[in-house]
This record gives C-alpha cells, structure tokens and sequence, in this order.
C-alpha cells in the first residue's frame, strides 16, 4: 500500500517520534545492557520507525492523486506535497473566468483577452508546476494531463498577446499591414479566414486528446471522468466556431455561418463552466481529504470497479 503524507500520521504515533530522542538525550529511556539497548526502548524505537507511514485505501489514494494506486520505490509521497491540488488551482481560475466570457457573462467577452495574464501564471505555472511535482512523486497520468494542460493555457496565453504574431502574420495584404504600422499582432489577422480554419485544427485536436483522457478516467473516479467528458463537446464546440468563423470572413453575406459560430461559442462556454463546477468540486474534495476533515465529499471512485490488467492477471493466476 502506498504511504499518505505526513499530516495524515495519527496524533499518538507523532508523539513517540518527537519524544523518542529527547527520552535519549536525558538519559531516562535508554539505558546500557549487553547489547546496547533496553527491550522497552527497543520496541518504541520500532513503533517509531513506523510511525511516519500510515496505509491508505485505494478510494482515497484515487481521490488524492487522481490516479490508481500504483506502487514506486522510495518515500517520495511521504517526502513531498500533494501536487495535484495546486495544479487544479492554475487549471479553474483559468477556465472558470474564460467560461463566463464565452457565455458573454455581465457583458463579458473578447475570448478570455482580460485574462491573459491569469492563463500565463495560473494556467501555464501552476499546472506546469504540479506536472513536475507529480512525475517525481510517480504519478504518470496526472503528470501528463497537468502538462498538457500546462502547455494548451500558455499557448492560448501566446495566441492573445499581439507579439507573437499569431494572427498579424496572416495579414498578407500591404495596405492592411501599413495600417499597423508594422507592428506584430495586427488585429486585421483575426479576420481572415486562414487564421481561424487554422487555430480551429488544434481545437480538434485537443478534443481528441481530451477524449483518449477520458477512457483513461474510467480508471479514477466518475467526476474526473465528466471533467474530460465535457471538454471534449466544449473543444469540438469552439472548432466548430473558428470554422463557421473562417466561412463568414470568406463570405461576408453568409449569415448563417457568423449565427453558428456565435452559437458554438456560447456552448463551449456552457460545456466548460459545467467542466469547471466538478473541478471545483474534485478540488474541494482532495482538500478535505488532505486535512483529514471530519466532512467528506464523493467523487464516485472507479478504480475499485473498473479493475487493472494486473489485478485481472492475479486473478486468473490465483
């Protein structure tokens, strides 16, 4: 069985460890026989060493990591901290905010340009951040969903920032260009059908692997598996909106195209605000269960219904 973090050590077993030594110091537990050490303290240096590991379910491992429970050598997960709560963090105050702007919210709108700053140091940080802290601890799906969600929040980042010339480069026409006067990030970009047939393709994309993690969710827990379930229709929604868009610049009269692309705007937008609610609730639910909290909320675990190659084998071995 895996180990929890430190906090979740019972009161008792934390006592004998910071009272072991200092019973030394004074010379009042340990006394000199033939080899060295009494049986009494010999025996509480035992419970000492265990002290520091306690064995948790698979339920709550899931929970915590967002992971089955796999086995790796070492005390990494004894000697770090959870990173999966942080990199949920970077990954809801990036979409949560972006969700109400594509659902034009009190106004709100622009595709997430207000948030720029949000998708850089939340998205892009934070969940970089808790990718590298779950690759060390050992844990390979949670390191390779927060990465790449790490890299999608700074590439939507460096989409929106007119320096990286993302759409100024499809400006091709020179009396376009000059209207700018040469700077990078000519907004006249946004409108050409190029630019949007082209960002709609990693739209696509990114469904598909947002898809591939959702059969690999069936392994975890059911709320985990709506997360991955409604951003697959939320990124099919807005590349259906960059390729009616693409339509509509091509044919400015198509007015049908402009009514789709607005309308799978606002889907998408109602697809990832129903994405970021189970993320707020999956991370309520690991920071309780850090804490050890008296109140625990479910995430309905799959990892004991929906067993492993390995489990089947011992199985069919037994």
């Amino acid at each position: 069985m895996a180990t929890a973090h430190p906090q979740n050590v019972r009161a008792d077993d934390t006592r004998l460890e910071k009272d072991f030594p200092g019973h030394g110091v004074n010379g009042n537990a340990m006394k000199s026989n033939a080899t060295g050490i009494d049986d009494d303290s010999g025996d509480t240096l035992k419970r000492m060493r265990t002290a520091g590991s306690v064995n948790i379910s698979s339920e709550l491992f899931e929970k915590l990591y967002l992971s089955p429970e796999n086995h790796v050598k070492g005390d990494l997960r004894k000697t770090f901290g959870n990173p999966t709560p942080i990199a949920l963090v970077g990954f809801l105050l990036s979409l949560t905010p972006l969700s109400c702007d594509l659902m034009g919210w009190r106004g709100a709108g622009g595709n997430g340009a207000a948030s720029t700053g949000v998708f850089f140091f939340f998205g892009g940080v934070l969940m970089i951040l808790g990718a590298i802290g779950e690759w060390i601890i050992g844990n390979t799906f949670p390191f390779v969903v927060f990465g790449t969600f790490g890299a999608f929040w700074l590439t939507f980042g460096a989409t929106l920032v007119p320096s990286f010339n993302a759409y100024g480069a499809y400006v091709t026409d020179p009396e376009v260009a000059a209207a700018n006067m040469g700077n990078p990030g000519n907004p006249a970009g946004l409108q050409v059908p190029a630019f949007n047939a082209s960002f709609a393709f990693f739209l696509v994309f990114m469904s598909l692997i947002c898809f591939i993690f959702m059969i690999c969710s069936l392994r975890t827990n059911i709320v985990f598996f709506v997360i991955f379930l409604t951003l697959v229709c939320a990124f099919g929604c807005l590349a259906g909106a960059f390729f009616n868009l693409a339509l509509a610049f091509e044919n400015p009269t198509n007015l049908a195209a402009a009514t789709r692309a607005s309308r799978c705007i606002v889907a998408g937008g109602a697809f990832t605000f129903v994405t970021s609610l189970a993320g707020w609730w999956i991370f309520l639910a690991i920071m309780l269960a850090s804490l050890d909290f008296p109140i625990q909320i479910p995430v309905g675990d799959l990892s004991s219904m929906i067993k492993g190659a390995s489990d089947k084998k011992k199985v069919s071995e037994a």
